[in-house]
């Protein structure tokens, strides 16, 4: 085999393995009633219409950000500038990101209340490396860490607000 081919196998082999580490799957279906339900359990009854892996979604890479820095004891002061309080939104953004910009956009629409921290101010910065992303935007609200941005992603963390 030759040395280019070798290569590219390698590269699509690799591309196609799943990184499912922390990945958060939500489940689209559709109630009795003709609601449709977006939840991270599986429907007890009836057929799940779509299930979506909120993972590898797009995301604008920060030049010098390491990956995500592996599992520490638990530390009550990084756990509280990690999560946002129950029916807070955070953003995690930067003014040079189209995929911020699109996110915005979208809360904005939406009418969604958060808070933005622009991860090129020296608190974002910090608040950033503590998080450990290598990308933005990320949002945290309820529990969850959103890295990268699609409005159906968004529309899935957000449809229990209805």
């Amino acid at each position: 085999m030759r040395p280019f081919h070798r290569t590219l196998l390698t590269v699509l082999v690799l591309a196609a393995v799943p990184l499912a580490a922390g990945a958060q799957t939500l489940y689209k279906s559709v109630g009795t009633d003709g609601r449709v339900v977006y939840s991270d359990k599986p429907p007890v009854t009836g057929a799940v219409e779509k299930a979506m892996k909120l993972e590898n979604l797009p995301v604008s890479v920060v030049p010098g950000a390491s990956p995500a820095p592996s599992p520490a004891p638990p530390d009550t002061t990084q756990t509280a500038q990690t999560t946002a309080p129950r029916g807070d939104v955070v953003l995690y953004m930067a003014t040079w990101c189209g995929y911020c910009k699109a996110a915005k956009a979208y809360l904005a629409g939406k009418g969604i209340a958060y808070r933005e921290l622009d991860i090129d101010t020296p608190s974002g910065k910090a608040a950033f490396k503590q998080l450990g992303a290598r990308g933005v935007p990320v949002l945290l609200t309820n529990g969850q860490k959103i890295a990268g941005f699609t409005p159906q992603a968004y529309d899935a963390v957000f449809a229990a607000r209805k």
